[in-house]
């Protein structure tokens, strides 16, 4: 007995296109399943038409993509096969009805996987698709050491095994997308590529996705995060500065450590309540999250200090850029520390 395939296409204020897209994608053999996410009575005709080919799932407000997925994934729980393959798409064209059953034929293949459709961004490419994916692979890989070519895609193939985890993801806009693929390579859930056509049209402008609003999500935590390292780098370098103008008599090789590790102590603590409180909202004890963080500070301290002192000392450098330079390498090694070990988020979804 052959799997099913499922379409599952989240829509908020769509044109016609929609009702084409599931008309092919139901001559293909998929089962098609829309999510109106809010789009109002001005849009109820398309929905209706496209409800000849598709299942609908309608409700007045809009909450999101994130949300809309979400509400997607627990239809498909509840009304299909365990073993059914689903196939995520955008509603605006973008994405080919063969490109599509490819990436569920390599889902049904690799079960455990989440398969992207990557587009390819030459010629043609509307600037701020091809400027917004840029950043954010170079986000990711920064996060998580990953390489992904097309973090932003809407075409993305799993096996039915992967809802309750994908259910588990924070997010409810188009954030969830990208907290999907940090989530996957913490989890080690297999990313597999497949290259797909590239389609827009009007040049993107029907894209419902706001530049700087929905960027803003999807950075949010790593923006307040970088913050909040700005608070303590302002604490740190002023601290630092003034101490080591204040000790320059007893010589740089004992004003240059002991400037830089008073002031890391201040900073640290300051660093430490603003994490935990503001950005990574963790809800764990004080005593162990504290201990896990000043293990951490510890050994940033050991690193920090060795290599601003070997800047100056041994190098040469001027002892206020070696501090800057200092800082920017340990501010990537924090934050990967604090995201994925210190004040990791724990979700009751397993694989």
């Amino acid at each position: 007995m052959s799997r099913i395939f499922i379409a599952l296409i989240p829509a908020y204020e769509p044109t016609e296109i929609l009702t084409d897209l599931a008309k092919r994608l139901s001559d293909s053999g998929f089962s098609v399943l829309i999510i109106d996410d809010g789009s109002g009575p001005a849009y109820r005709q398309i929905f209706s038409a496209a409800g000849a080919y598709a299942r609908l799932i309608s409700y007045e407000q809009n909450k999101g993509k994130g949300y809309a997925l979400k509400a997607g994934f627990d239809y498909i729980r509840h009304h299909f096969d365990s073993d059914s393959v689903i196939v995520a798409l955008d509603s605006d064209g973008q994405h080919s009805v063969s490109d599509a059953r490819e990436i569920a034929e390599m889902a049904a293949e690799s079960p455990g996987a989440l398969i992207l459709g990557v587009r390819s961004f030459g010629k043609g490419t509307p600037v701020r698709s091809q400027f917004g994916n840029t950043v954010t692979s170079i986000v990711f890989q920064l996060s998580t050491g990953l390489r992904v070519s097309d973090t932003q895609t809407g075409l993305r193939g799993f096996c039915a095994g992967l809802l309750p985890f994908l259910s588990g993801v924070d997010g409810e806009r188009y954030e969830y997308e990208m907290n999907v693929l940090l989530k996957c390579a913490k989890k080690r859930v297999p990313i597999i590529e497949k290259p797909i056509e590239t389609i827009y049209f009007n040049n993107n402008k029907d894209s419902h996705f706001h530049t700087l609003r929905d960027s803003l999500r999807i950075y949010e935590n790593i923006l307040k995060f970088a913050a909040s390292s700005l608070a303590g780098f302002a604490i740190d370098y002023g601290l630092y500065s003034l101490l080591a103008f204040l000790l320059s008599g007893f010589g740089m090789a004992v004003s240059i450590p002991v400037s830089n590790v008073m002031a890391r102590i201040v900073s640290a603590g300051t660093n430490f309540v603003i994490n935990k409180r503001l950005v990574f909202k963790n809800k764990d004890s004080v005593l162990k999250t504290g201990l896990q963080y000043f293990f951490l500070a510890a050994c940033i301290l050991f690193g920090n200090t060795l290599l601003v002192s070997f800047l100056v000392n041994s190098l040469g450098v001027n002892l206020f850029a070696a501090k800057l330079v200092t800082e920017l390498v340990f501010f990537l090694l924090s934050w990967l520390a604090q995201h994925f070990w210190i004040f990791r988020k724990n979700h009751a979804a397993k694989l």
